[in-house]
């Protein structure tokens, strides 16, 4: 029997928009955080939840939305600093308990292999002046951690 991917193991859209929905409302209640979240267009959400989906191995909605170059372009060049990506990474930690995601070790663990390595990706492109590259494929994260 077929392992399911990581989005089905979640639960699907209905647990990747209620992680991503606890993961917003934790950084707008971040002191760092707040500033760049209170920014966000208010389809942030939604679509972050379908680009951690489609990571994941759901659905393809977010490459029509401009997929991981899009993605990196819209933090390129926005600042950060290592306190700000430590916090990220905990508010992630932290939404999957509060969307009641399974706490199943293996899968809390490629969750948090996937975010530290996506903070890295994104730190990339952070400091001021920085143009993300176009044609960028979508990441996808599996249990084994990206696939190529």
């Amino acid at each position: 029997m077929a392992r399911p991917s990581i989005y089905e193991f979640a639960g699907g859209d209905a647990a990747w928009l209620a992680f991503t929905a606890a993961f917003h409302e934790l950084c707008m209640a971040d002191p760092e955080l707040n500033h760049p979240f209170s920014h966000s267009s208010p389809q942030h959400v939604d679509h972050l939840a379908g680009y951690w989906a489609e990571v994941f191995g759901g659905p393809a909605r977010y490459s029509a939305l401009g997929g991981h170059s899009g993605m990196l372009a819209i933090h390129a060049g926005q600042g950060g600093s290592d306190e700000m990506n430590t916090r990220f990474i905990a508010c992630f930690v932290q939404a999957a308990d509060d969307a009641g995601l399974l706490d199943d070790p293996e899968f809390r663990a490629t969750l948090r292999s996937y975010i530290e390595w996506a903070v890295n990706e994104v730190g990339g492109y952070a400091a001021q002046g920085s143009v993300a590259p176009t044609g960028r494929p979508m990441p996808h994260w599996s249990w084994n951690g990206p696939e190529t």
